[in-house]
């Protein structure tokens, strides 16, 4: 006995080295951590429990007979973050540089696999060289396995992937259909292809860190939601995000005590909209004036920052945020901002959190650029998700509610359980200037009359009131009360039950 124990022991101290020390000392000197370190610090000490560290590769060809390392190049098990149960994998770039084999992807689906099961969510920890060449396409089955338990978790369980060094080809799509993708800027990269390739066929010359890095895709791409100095504050900031997350869609997210009162009132609200139509301000402030505590956790902050989304918390739940951004674009929706409000409305709505959205759009940006992208299809998509989603809705509308932006920003013709406006807020067709332009085009040439036509108009359209007379907005707020009003209204619709018709699933406009 004490002779097995004594092996056990040595292929534990084996699979714990991964590469060996000169590897991991490689690891190091580039500033990564590596995978067991990585698990170390996201989770709760000794919360661990590690499942095939002794699962090695099966490829006999190229010389890999005599080529194996316990664990395959791969960690998996499951934890607990803050005591919450949480499933991971993490990429041993020391081993076979991470390379995905038949054996290291069916590690990673026992865990995707048992996470469904038991309600818990998955994060990735990606760093990878990509599929193992030996292999062949053993290892692209490998990928694809992954791939179809990413769509069946997709929301049921959140999925998180942390890229924390190379993730090309493939290896790409998974982390694509994880709910939120997160990068550690200058040792992390996303690719389909890589910049050699690139230059063989389209003769640009492109770094990896330029085509893929972490600040590529977190400003112009929109593939990833933050970017992070480095390993280490990339998995505190991890641990930070997870607590707004529910386990699975059958759970609500959990609820953090707060000293902060619901019925406080912030003055310097009222005058944070200009009197100026024109004049911007930033949305931003009004978030953390009533959220709890003054915390907002914003994601994607550097890409289309006409719209803003996060997380808050009010009263201690989780609620997530959708407001236009005056102080970019005036706030437009363009094919961007669209896109990316639609996939973080859909998410808050398949895990059972709250939606606040706040207001303030003239329109959909013009142009042609924008309509020969498809402004079309990839506004519908924001309309799609706001009119399909079912958890609470509150909406607030500071200022300028135009067009047919009114209607999609969650408006009550969507399903918006309570409807907000400022005394601030003007709900139109258009802007006034260019109502009366077309209304009254015959005079165009007398300045004074309209002049005139615009004051007039002003008058009857340029605030919250013909709106408020049809019941389209449930009521004409004070904006100092305004966290007060939205603390009510989310307790009120703590117990609401809407549901959809039953159908396989909607085409929604991709």
């Amino acid at each position: 006995m004490h002779d097995i124990i004594q092996q056990l022991e040595e292929k534990r101290g084996q699979a714990r080295l991964g590469g060996g020390t000169k590897r991991i000392g490689a690891q190091h000197a580039k500033g990564k951590l590596t995978a067991r370190e990585r698990i170390e610090l996201l989770l709760d000490p000794g919360s661990f429990e590690e499942w095939d560290m002794f699962v090695e590769h099966r490829c006999t060809d190229f010389g890999m007979a005599d080529n194996k390392t316990p664990g395959d190049g791969v960690v998996t098990g499951y934890g607990t973050i803050n005591g919450r149960m949480v499933f991971i994998f993490s990429q041993d770039f020391t081993v076979f540089g991470g390379a995905l084999s038949e054996a290291h992807a069916e590690k990673i689906c026992k865990v995707m696999d048992h996470a469904m099961k038991v309600g818990a969510p998955v994060i990735g920890l990606n760093d990878s060289g990509g599929a193992r060449i030996q292999e062949g396409v053993a290892s692209l089955g490998g990928y694809a396995d992954v791939f179809q338990r990413n769509v069946m978790a997709s929301g049921v369980v959140p999925q998180i992937s942390m890229i924390m060094g190379p993730c090309a080809g493939g290896a790409v799509y998974s982390p694509a259909m994880t709910d939120f993708i997160f990068m550690v800027k200058d040792t992390s990269y996303m690719f389909v292809t890589g910049p050699e390739v690139v230059k063989t066929v389209t003769h640009e010359e492109i770094t990896a860190e330029e085509l893929g890095g972490a600040v590529t895709h977190n400003t112009k791409s929109g593939v990833a939601d933050l970017a992070f100095e480095n390993d280490v504050e990339a998995l505190l900031m991890l641990r930070r995000f997870f607590n707004y997350l529910p386990l699975n869609n059958r759970e609500k997210p959990p609820l953090r005590h707060t000293e902060d009162p619901a019925e406080r009132l912030d003055l310097s609200l009222d005058t944070l909209v200009p009197n100026n139509p024109n004049k911007p301000y930033d949305m931003k402030e009004l978030i953390v004036k009533i959220a709890d505590d003054g915390d907002f956790f914003e994601l994607q902050p550097d890409y289309a920052k006409n719209i803003l989304i996060g997380f808050v918390r009010m009263e201690g739940q989780t609620v997530g945020i959708v407001a236009n951004q005056p102080l970019v674009l005036a706030g437009c929706l363009d094919i961007k901002s669209s896109s990316k409000a639609a996939r973080f409305v859909r998410f808050c709505d398949a895990f059972n959190i709250p939606i606040i959205t706040l207001v303030d759009v003239p329109g959909f940006m013009p142009g042609t650029a924008q309509e020969y992208g498809g402004i079309i299809k990839h506004g519908a998509k924001l309309l799609y998700a706001f009119a399909e989603c079912t958890v609470p809705k509150v909406t607030l509308i500071t200022r300028k509610a135009y067009g047919g932006a009114y209607d999609v920003m969650s408006s009550k013709h969507l399903r918006g359980d309570v409807n907000f406006a400022w005394p601030s807020a003007e709900i139109a067709v258009m802007g006034p200037k260019g109502a009366v332009e077309i209304i009254f085009r015959e005079e165009k040439n007398d300045p004074a009359k309209l002049a005139g036509r615009e004051a007039e108009y002003k008058a009857k359209f340029a605030n919250p009131f013909v709106a408020g007379s049809r019941g389209f907005i449930d009521d004409v707020i004070q904006p100092h009360e305004t966290r007060k009003r939205i603390c009510r209204s989310l307790a009120m619709l703590k117990r609401k039950k809407l549901e959809n018709p039953w159908r396989k699933h909607g085409n929604i406009p991709l």
